[in-house]
């Protein structure tokens, strides 16, 4: 997403945002009805592109959804699509992904409230990994059938995985995502999932794969480290693969960095210092 749609989704975070820092409104709700309004766009094609049709004027078009949504969900979620259609967007699907993303936000709000959001960036990323090791897990969850009964299978098998397991907002984000990938793999929707936790929490994400536990003092030096070059509290997701052999693997976005645990803390500091 970049040009007018990037800067149409910065103005509709800071509405939500500006919504949600209200206690009394509840996010989670919120975060359904937009799920629901993902669904509809994804599936009406003529809708999107009347919704994003830069002859029609903004009024216009927040009118429309006004009639359309305003009997299917509470009158924030209206208020939110409208300013949404108002924007101008770059292609249609833009505006399906955007309201897809406020969604998902809106339950990472949840769980910053009740002071879940570590915890649910944690388990996002485990679960990616377990997917990742486990070919039959991934085939089972990343099945094409449109009937409901193959649906409801998928989520019946995430509850009985996460249930009772992971925090419930983990739970609906996985299950939202196995139920509408929208041409998504797994992996990749978990890990736009762990991006988007960790910009909620305004930080960056190191993935670290060392050959042995890194030890706490190790732990924090690195992210000590990591914070001060990047100009931003970085957050570490810690992995574990024998094949590093005695070295550390630090990613983050694009930049990877490779060498020992030793090296690796003191060349970060280096750079930092330079």
């Amino acid at each position: 997403m970049n040009g007018a749609s990037r800067t149409a989704l910065a103005a509709a975070k800071e509405r939500l945002d500006a919504l949600t820092d209200n206690t009394s409104v509840d996010a989670v709700k919120i975060a359904d009805e937009l799920a629901a309004v993902t669904a509809l766009l994804d599936r009406e094609v003529s809708l999107r592109r009347v919704f994003t049709d830069p002859a029609q004027s903004g009024e216009a078009k927040a009118e429309l959804v006004a009639r359309l949504l305003g009997d299917k969900v509470g009158g924030e979620t209206v208020d939110l699509v409208s300013g949404m259609v108002r924007s101008r967007w770059s292609r249609p699907r833009d505006l399906t992904d955007a309201v897809e993303e406020l969604a998902d936000v809106a339950d990472l709000t949840a769980a910053e409230r009740d002071g879940s959001l570590d915890d649910v960036e944690d388990e996002i990323f485990r679960f990616g990994r377990i997917v990742g090791t486990s070919p039959d897990l991934r085939a089972a969850l990343s099945g094409k059938g449109d009937q409901p009964s193959f649906k409801s299978a998928q989520t019946e098998l995430l509850r009985r995985l996460l249930g009772g397991r992971a925090r419930p907002t983990t739970e609906r984000l996985v299950i939202r995502l196995v139920g509408q990938p929208r041409g998504r793999s797994l992996e990749g929707g978990l890990d736009a999932l762990s991006k988007l936790a960790a910009e909620r929490r305004n930080r960056s994400v190191a993935v670290v794969t060392s050959a042995v536990p890194l030890s706490d003092e190790q732990k924090r030096r690195l992210g000590a480290a990591l914070t001060r070059l990047y100009g931003r509290e970085v957050h570490l997701n810690l992995d574990v693969d024998p094949e590093v052999r005695g070295g550390i693997l630090v990613k983050i976005g694009d930049e990877v960095m490779n060498g020992t645990v030793g090296d690796r803390i003191q060349d970060v500091e280096r750079r930092m210092a330079g």
